[in-house]
């Protein structure tokens, strides 16, 4: 006869059955399931008719994942908090509670680091402005064709303040087609000779360029043979100054130059007929304004009338190299020559060229390429020099031709007491006050 009441065994499952005891078990204390607060009908809650555990319904869960449970024992003092939420039922699984929007999410971007943002930018420019600079340094470098040797010439006079370069133009047709000697109007003459002479002074109280005709009446001195190495002893023989360059080349040119003026000099710089066509084409042309009446000259070229032009290459060297279209004077030359360098010069340093590689690499290329200098002449010596020349007419910049005195043998003599004056100040650096 069983001890549980009649009509109560309808449990279900018939929880109990089976003790060994006459009487029913005592309630265990089991652990409860216990869950948060219903959800808001419609959102999946726990409740009858809103998708929740009710008899006979499935548990969909609570907004599409199903609500995490908490553990608790029967007294709820197992240390755990009541009601804790993971966070998996209200679908914020990472970081829930953000504040990208209901649901979570990624927050705003966060604002970009302007200063980062230029220091690196600037640290790249700067790098590729500095591995610019230094390959074009080290290209341009490798251009210069550095073969004069200064360390040949004997008995110079001690170095004065500041710093003297000798400029040589010379007819040199190295390298030319036939066409292009008809073109230059450079003849087809061997070897090579000095078209024209400068010697640029360099210093702190102002620059200044003066002509060397090469007319001029100048003593060829004891020299050592730039090849042979031989000493050839003065005799006092009175030549014109190109024809020291035609006899030994410019280690004897600078030799005869010092031994008549008593300056030293620093540097030599020479350019051919082709490099000054080239140089004077990469820039564009430079402008010229020729005086009244024009100028034709059949032997050089030249042929033009008269006002503000802007010469190619080709006229260029026939404006500097004409000498008849000036009644024959190498004076008048002279300044031609100066005034076209100055011209050329201002166009070389306008921005338009420096700022412009595709003109500024070609005119590099093309005047490193043709020039021919000392072996201690650097790219700081060359810019120096350019720059030097740019402001001649300009400040403090003087021009002017070695003071002449008169002729002898149709060779120009130099005026000795100027000449001396001259050398004075440009060994002190001093104002040049010659005219």
């Amino acid at each position: 006869m069983s001890d549980w009441p009649e009509g109560s065994d309808n449990r279900g499952s018939r929880y109990g059955r089976g003790s060994a005891g006459a009487q029913p078990e005592s309630a265990r204390v089991m652990r409860q399931v216990r869950r948060g607060s219903a959800a808001p009908p419609g959102q999946g809650g726990y409740g009858p008719g809103q998708g929740g555990y009710g008899p006979g319904q499935a548990a969909p869960g609570y907004g599409g994942v199903p609500r995490q449970p908490s553990y608790v024992d029967g007294s709820g003092d197992n240390g755990y908090d009541d009601g804790y939420d993971s966070g998996y039922n209200t679908g914020q699984v990472y970081g829930g509670g953000g504040s990208g929007g209901p649901g979570g999410g990624r927050g705003p971007r966060p604002a970009p680091n302007w200063r980062r943002r230029i220091k690196w930018t600037a640290i790249t420019v700067t790098t590729v402005l500095v591995v610019t600079t230094v390959g074009t340094y080290f290209w341009a470098d490798s251009k210069l064709n550095r073969e004069v040797d200064l360390s040949k010439v004997i008995d110079r006079p001690e170095a004065g303040e500041g710093t003297n370069y000798l400029i040589v133009g010379s007819d040199s047709r190295a390298g030319m087609s036939s066409e292009e000697k008809k073109k230059l109007h450079t003849g087809s003459a061997a070897g090579k000779r000095t078209d024209s002479m400068m010697l640029l002074h360099v210093g702190s109280n102002g620059d200044t360029l003066v002509s060397l005709p090469r007319d001029s009446n100048v003593e060829i001195p004891t020299f050592v043979g730039s090849d042979s190495g031989k000493t050839y002893k003065g005799t006092g023989r009175q030549v014109k100054l190109n024809a020291a360059y035609a006899e030994d080349g410019p280690e004897l040119l600078v030799r005869t130059v010092e031994f008549n003026t008593g300056l030293h000099i620093d540097h030599y710089v020479e350019i051919g007929f082709a490099g000054f066509a080239n140089i004077v084409d990469a820039v564009g042309g430079v402008e010229i304004d020729i005086p009244k009446g024009g100028m034709k000259d059949t032997k050089s070229g030249a042929d033009f009338s008269a006002g503000k032009q802007t010469l190619n290459g080709e006229q260029a060297l026939a404006f500097v190299r004409t000498r008849y279209a000036l009644a024959g004077s190498d004076l008048d030359r002279t300044k031609n020559q100066q005034k076209f360098l100055n011209a050329l010069a201002n166009q070389v340093a306008t921005p338009s060229t420096i700022l412009n590689p595709f003109k500024l690499y070609p005119t590099m290329g093309s005047g490193l390429d043709s020039l021919i200098v000392d072996k201690d002449m650097g790219l700081y010596d060359l810019g120096k020099m350019f720059w030097a020349m740019k402001s001649v007419n300009g400040g403090d910049g003087k021009s002017m031709n070695m003071p002449i005195s008169g002729s002898t043998g149709g060779n120009l003599v130099w005026d000795k007491a100027k000449v001396k004056t001259l050398v004075e100040e440009l060994n002190n650096d001093e104002k040049v006050t010659v005219e």
